[in-house]
């Protein structure tokens, strides 16, 4: 084959350290821009992005161009330095380590864009752990709750 072709459906999804709610509603949207643009420059394309104070989803198309571990790693430690730069908060702005990702197919796309939009509404009723854990259980994934999360200190 001359070419190639890839159609990568990330749902990522990441937290503040210790779960706690520092993301300010005063600069959550430039917070979504700022990582928005991390991933276009390394070639991938933003379908969704959104979030709560304590974590962060995005969906994303994926090139094969990278890694996803290089990609988030990347979008994670710039993001914090950001927010560390332009003195968002008094104290230290770190993402807890690790994260979620998540492969969908087109067909599925239009439901997951609106479940990250609707992240308001979802955390109404369930925590971001319930919330995590709900997506791993629905994906069939086997998981240890005690490396799931840090606990909160």
């Amino acid at each position: 084959m001359a070419h190639t072709y890839t159609k990568i459906h990330i749902h990522a999804i990441f937290a503040v350290t210790r779960r706690e709610a520092l993301i300010q509603a005063s600069w959550k949207d430039e917070l979504h821009k700022y990582i928005t643009g991390i991933i276009q420059m390394h070639g991938h394309k933003i379908l969704a992005i959104n979030g709560m104070p304590d974590h962060v989803h995005i969906l994303f198309g994926m090139r094969p161009t990278q890694s996803l571990s290089d990609l988030m790693q990347d979008v994670k430690g710039a993001s914090s330095k950001w927010v560390n730069q332009y003195k968002r908060l008094p104290i230290k702005f770190e993402w807890q380590q690790g994260y979620g990702a998540f492969s969908y197919s087109k067909s599925q796309l239009l439901k997951v864009m609106r479940y990250i939009e609707d992240q308001d509404k979802h955390h109404k009723k369930m925590t971001f752990q319930e919330e995590y854990k709900c997506y791993l259980e629905k994906l069939g994934i086997d998981y240890d709750d005690r490396y799931v999360f840090k606990d909160l200190q």
